[in-house]
């Protein structure tokens, strides 16, 4: 299947000018697939991933027949399902999104279906809708698009949920109307040996809130883009995310907040802990304020604990202003060591040396657990952080000790 000329031309007229972004993070977008090249690695925006290790997906590997499975609930005022055919394309770029990449451009233009989360205006759900999708052939490369929408005043929680094994190109696209009120978690943990490589686009609508939660703990590559961009002033978008890296594993989170109104408002914040030999991950945030987005405020931060030798972690924040008539922006970014007179200090008061470390990493994680503001995945979160610190540093309790002290 490909997208029509008169699709793609619908698409362009219905994308605001100020959205397409002159920027080396940000190449100029397309929906014709052959005006993007296939990445060498040296491109600013591939220079830290593997891109041997993706299996074809950011370039022109087949899209075979799913191997992973899709299954939702769907509360009471929600309509959830998969779409083909016209309604399918009609979804395409409803989010604002023109591809950068040739990999989404494909995802938009071969991919068949969408599944479509709808709601409509002045709906509240009661409970979260949560998309379990499962793997379970790595071998497979395979890609999708979802398309979520929410009406006016409407509110809403979504979880997708990704496990197994995959290789996997996802093109997650969320338009948030006005006065709405939506948080979308993706949770990504994988099998070792999963690919996954995603694209989030948001826009969000004047007086409306949006909260975007990447959460990363498996696979053997993840690179995830979360993005956003304005339909008037008044919008307030919350990007967190929370990751941990094992040894050989590559994480690596990139988020755009384009500020293309007035009186808008963005705060990133994440975090991320790595731990045996060759963990790597990376995080790359911007923040776009143009010329017509006065008075608006953003802060974007990024921490990074390293646990044990032989992990690599790069963070590069970046700010680009083109108005001064700003309430706030900044940023910040810290990668350190375990500072051991932290865990002197809780020894000191007759905790255990392997206590003292859970304590202080769970710490570092928990406020941003709470941020994320959804109940139910709150434990799960918890457990899975100390599932990560026993597979290396809690296996050996005086490792990270003697680690803190070569500091």
């Amino acid at each position: 299947m490909t997208v029509t000329t008169d699709s793609v031309s619908a698409a362009l007229e219905q994308t605001p000018t100020h959205e397409r972004v002159d920027s080396h993070l940000h190449p100029e977008g397309s929906f014709d697939v052959d005006a993007h090249e296939v990445p060498t690695g040296r491109e600013e925006i591939w220079r830290f991933t593997p891109l041997k290790r993706l299996k074809g997906l950011q370039a022109d590997a087949e899209f075979m027949p799913s191997k992973t499975s899709c299954t939702w609930n769907t509360p009471a005022g929600a309509r959830i399902e998969g779409v083909s055919g016209d309604e399918a394309r009609g979804l395409r770029g409803l989010s604002g999104l023109v591809p950068n990449t040739r990999w989404a451009a494909r995802v938009l233009a071969e991919v068949p279906d969408s599944l479509l989360i709808d709601l409509p205006a002045d709906t509240e759900l009661t409970e979260p809708i949560v998309v379990d999708l499962d793997g379970t052939d790595a071998s497979v490369t395979e890609a999708g698009h979802v398309a979520m929408r929410f009406g006016a005043h409407s509110r809403a929680i979504v979880v997708l949920n990704h496990t197994g094994s995959s290789t996997v190109a996802a093109v997650v696209e969320i338009a948030v109307g006005d006065g709405a009120d939506v948080t979308v978690v993706s949770i990504q943990d994988w099998a070792d040996d999963a690919v996954h490589l995603s694209h989030h686009q948001a826009r969000v609508g004047r007086d409306a809130s949006y909260k975007h939660a990447a959460i990363s703990f498996g696979g053997n590559v993840v690179r995830m883009d979360a993005n956003v961009s304005y339909d008037g002033p008044g919008g307030s978008a919350e990007l967190l995310g929370l990751y941990f890296a094992d040894a050989g594993q590559h994480i690596e989170h990139r988020i755009f907040a384009d500020h293309t109104a007035p009186q808008t408002k963005s705060h990133a914040v994440y975090k991320g802990a790595l731990q045996g030999e060759k963990a790597h991950t990376v995080w790359v945030g911007n923040v776009l304020i143009r010329k017509v987005a006065e008075g608006i405020e953003t802060y974007e931060e990024n921490r990074n604990l390293v646990l044990t030798d032989g992990c690599q972690a790069d963070s590069i924040p970046n700010l680009e202003i083109e108005t001064g008539e700003i309430a706030g922006a900044g940023h910040a970014s810290t990668t350190a060591r375990f500072d051991d007179e932290h865990l002197f200090y809780l020894q000191s008061r007759g905790i255990s040396e392997q206590e003292a470390q859970r304590l202080v990493v769970h710490g570092f994680f928990n406020d941003l657990i709470r941020k994320v503001g959804v109940p139910s995945i709150e434990d799960r979160l918890l457990t899975t952080v100390e599932a990560e610190l026993a597979k290396n540093v809690l296996r050996d309790p005086g490792s990270l000790a003697a680690f803190a002290q070569e500091a």
